[in-house]
C-alpha cells in the first residue's frame, strides 16, 4: 500500500483493493503542483467536511473516475445533486466496502458548504478510519482535540494522519497529546503551512513524539509505503 501526501489534508492511497482520496483540495491548494487527470481511475473519494480546501476537486475527479463519493449525509445530498455517485455516512457508523471496511469517527470542526446561494449545512465533520489490506488508517480531519480520540486506542491504528497547524484545528502540543490517545503506530503531520495562518514546524511535532511512535514528515508528492 503507498500513501502519497498531495498537500494541507489531502491524500491518495493506493492499494491492491482500491484507489482512494482523501480531502482533494488540489486545483488552487498552494501546496499541490499537479494535474487532476492523474487521478481519472481513482474508486473512491473520502470527504471529512464541507469547507472548500477539504471538498476541493471532488465533484470534478469523481465525474472524470466514476469514483464514488463518501461522506456525510448533508454532504452527499448536496454533492450528489451534481450527478455523482455518493455514499452516505455519519459519526460511528461503520460499512464494509469492497476493499475493506470504514468506520466514520467524531471531528470537533465546523461543516458548512460555501455556494453561489450562500452557506449551507454540511453535517458533523468527521475523520475516517479506513481498513484495507490488514492495515487501519486514521485521517483525523480538521479537528481540535477531543477525549473522544482515546476510544481510538482499540482500533490498533497502523497509521494516522492529523492535523498540526493549530487557530483552525490542533497544533502541535494538542496532536501530541492525541497520539498518546490514539497510539498509532506511525503518524503522518498535516494541515500546515498551506496558509500564514497555520504555520508549524513538522520536525518539532515528530520530535515530540512518544517512545514506539514513529513520525514520518511527507513533502507534497511524495509517498510512504505501508
Amino acid at each position: 500500500m503507498r500513501i502519497e501526501y498531495l498537500g494541507h489534508a489531502a491524500f491518495y492511497v493506493e492499494s491492491d483493493q482500491a484507489k482512494i482520496l482523501i480531502d482533494p483540495f488540489l486545483i488552487g491548494s498552494p501546496s499541490y503542483d499537479g494535474y487532476l487527470d492523474r487521478f481519472n481511475d481513482v474508486d473512491y473519494i473520502f470527504v471529512t467536511h464541507g469547507h472548500g480546501d477539504h471538498i476541493g476537486d471532488s465533484v470534478q475527479i469523481a465525474k472524470a473516475s466514476g469514483a464514488t463519493i463518501i461522506s456525510n449525509f448533508e454532504i452527499v445530498n448536496h454533492l450528489g445533486k451534481f450527478g455523482v455517485q455518493c455514499h452516505a455516512m455519519h459519526i460511528g457508523g461503520r460499512f464494509k466496502f469492497p476493499f475493506g471496511t470504514v468506520k466514520m469517527t467524531p471531528a470537533l470542526h465546523g461543516s458548512g458548504i460555501q455556494t453561489e446561494n450562500g452557506l449551507i449545512t454540511g453535517g458533523n465533520p468527521a475523520g475516517f478510519v479506513i481498513e484495507l489490506e490488514g492495515k487501519k488508517l486514521y485521517h483525523a480531519g480538521d479537528t481540535g482535540l477531543t477525549m473522544d480520540m482515546k476510544l481510538l486506542e482499540i482500533e490498533d491504528l497502523d497509521i494516522a494522519m492529523l492535523p498540526i497547524g493549530g487557530n483552525f484545528t490542533m497544533d502541535i502540543a494538542d496532536a501530541l497529546r492525541a497520539v498518546t490517545f490514539i497510539k498509532p503506530k506511525k503518524v503522518i503531520p498535516m494541515h500546515y503551512d498551506t496558509f500564514d495562518v497555520i504555520k508549524a514546524e513538522p520536525m518539532t511535532f515528530v520530535n515530540g513524539l512518544e517512545a514506539g511512535v514513529e513520525g514520518i514528515i511527507l513533502k507534497s508528492g511524495e509517498s510512504y509505503s505501508l
